[in-house]
C-alpha cells in the first residue's frame, strides 16, 4: 500500500509540473514576427478605399486604408510589412494555417468568427447599403420591392449574412470579388449588391452616371458595424500591440487622416 501510495504521489507531482508548464507557456507571437523581420498581412484587394491595387513606377502595389494601418503596426513592431492578396473567403483559413500573421481586410467580428479567431478593437465603424444601377435609384424603396430580384453579396462576408437574413425573398448571389459583382450589376445580371456604405459612396462618387444607392434600409447589427483586425487566438501579445497602435491612431486623429489619405489615392488612380 505504501509503495502504491508513493507511486501515486510521483504521478501527481509529474502531472502538476506538466500542467504548470502548459499554463506558463510563453506567448512568442511578437518575437516570431520580429525574428523574421516581417509582418505578413492578408487582405483581399478589391475593396477601395480599404484595399485596392494601383500601378506605381511600373509596379503593381496594394494600397488603401487597411494597408496604411498595417504599416503602422509594422512600425510599432520595428519590421517591414508584406501584403498577401487573396480571395476574401480564403483569408481566415490562411490565418489559421499560419500563412499570414494578421488579416486586415475590412472584416467584422461576427459571433461565428469569434469562436476561432481573435479580433482587435474596432478601427472603423460602418453601415450597409444596396448599390444599384443609376436607372434604378428609386425602384427599390422597401425590402418587399426586392422580391424575386437577384442581389449580390461577397462570399463569407457580413454582407452575405445580412442579405440572406433580411432579403429572404430575393435571390442572393455570392461571389468572392466585389468588383466582379458591380460589373455584373451594370451588365444587368444582378439587380443590386449589398456593400458597406464607404464602398457604395465611392462607386457613386466615381461613377455618378452608372451607380446609385437604393432607398431600401438594411439593418446592420452592432457587432457587424465594427471593422477590426483579425488574428489567431493564441497570439495575444501581437493583438495587444495591434490594439496599442489603433488606440494611439484613434486618440491622435490619425485614423481619420489615414482614411482621407486612402480616398485621395483612390481618386488619383481612378479606382
Amino acid at each position: 500500500m505504501k509503495k502504491r501510495f508513493l507511486v501515486l504521489l510521483s504521478v501527481m507531482a509529474a502531472l502538476t509540473i506538466v500542467l504548470a508548464g502548459c499554463g506558463n507557456k510563453k506567448d512568442t507571437s511578437v518575437q516570431k514576427v520580429q525574428d523574421k523581420k516581417t509582418l505578413v498581412v492578408g487582405t483581399s484587394a478589391d475593396y477601395a478605399p480599404f484595399e485596392f491595387p494601383i500601378m506605381q513606377n511600373g509596379k503593381k502595389q496594394i494600397v488603401g486604408f487597411d494597408i496604411l494601418l498595417a504599416k503602422q503596426i509594422g512600425k510599432e513592431l520595428g519590421v517591414k510589412v508584406k501584403i498577401v492578396n487573396t480571395d476574401y473567403p480564403d483569408l481566415l483559413p490562411e490565418l489559421k494555417n499560419n500563412k499570414v500573421d494578421l488579416v486586415i481586410a475590412g472584416m467584422t467580428p461576427t459571433a461565428q468568427r469569434r469562436k476561432s479567431i481573435a479580433f482587435s478593437k474596432p478601427y472603423y465603424y460602418t453601415s450597409n447599403t444596396l448599390l444599384v444601377r443609376k436607372a434604378d435609384a428609386n425602384k427599390f424603396n422597401t425590402i418587399a420591392d426586392l422580391k424575386g430580384k437577384s442581389v449580390g453579396a461577397q462570399q463569407s462576408s457580413t454582407q452575405e449574412t445580412i442579405a440572406k437574413k433580411q432579403l429572404k425573398n430575393s435571390n442572393v448571389v455570392t461571389e468572392s470579388l466585389v468588383t466582379g459583382m458591380t460589373t455584373e450589376l451594370q451588365n444587368g445580371k444582378l439587380d443590386g449588391v449589398v456593400v458597406e456604405k464607404a464602398i457604395s459612396d465611392n462607386y457613386v462618387r466615381k461613377y455618378p452616371e452608372k451607380y446609385a444607392i437604393a432607398k431600401v434600409k438594411l439593418t446592420t447589427p452592432k457587432q457587424a458595424s465594427q471593422i477590426c483586425v483579425a488574428g489567431r487566438k493564441g497570439d495575444k501579445a501581437l493583438m495587444k500591440k495591434t490594439n496599442k497602435v489603433i488606440t494611439h491612431l484613434d486618440k491622435t486623429g490619425k485614423l481619420d487622416k489615414m482614411f482621407d489619405q486612402a480616398e485621395t489615392i483612390q481618386v488619383k488612380y481612378n479606382k
